[in-house]
């Protein structure tokens, strides 16, 4: 599959804030990885499963500093990770929300 391919199979509504003509699947890994993950539809998990593969995923995600709490939940489940390994959970319990405590 080609990088072409991929942007041209994801949804559109994942892209709207960006050109896709300036979109690089490798170089912009980590930004179409977390907008699948949070917004994106079985379909698209699918295609970026079988572009990057599920190693390169987690590895994407582990570095990510937000990912909402149940993008995480998935990606643990799926790779069967602990949610501890992943930069997102860190980041989240040193900044507790007041209205959230």
């Amino acid at each position: 599959m080609t990088k072409a391919e991929v942007i041209n199979n994801l949804s559109k509504h994942l892209l709207w804030d960006v050109d896709i003509n300036d979109l690089d699947v490798d170089k912009n890994a980590r930004y179409i990885i977390q907008r699948v993950l949070e917004y994106g539809e079985l379909e698209d998990w699918k295609l970026i499963k079988q572009y990057y593969g599920l190693d390169k995923i987690v590895e994407e995600c582990k570095q990510m500093r937000d990912l909402d709490p149940v993008s995480l939940a998935f990606i643990c489940f799926i790779s069967k990770t602990n949610k501890e390994d992943y930069r997102c959970y860190h980041t989240r319990q040193s900044n507790p929300t007041p209205w959230n405590s």
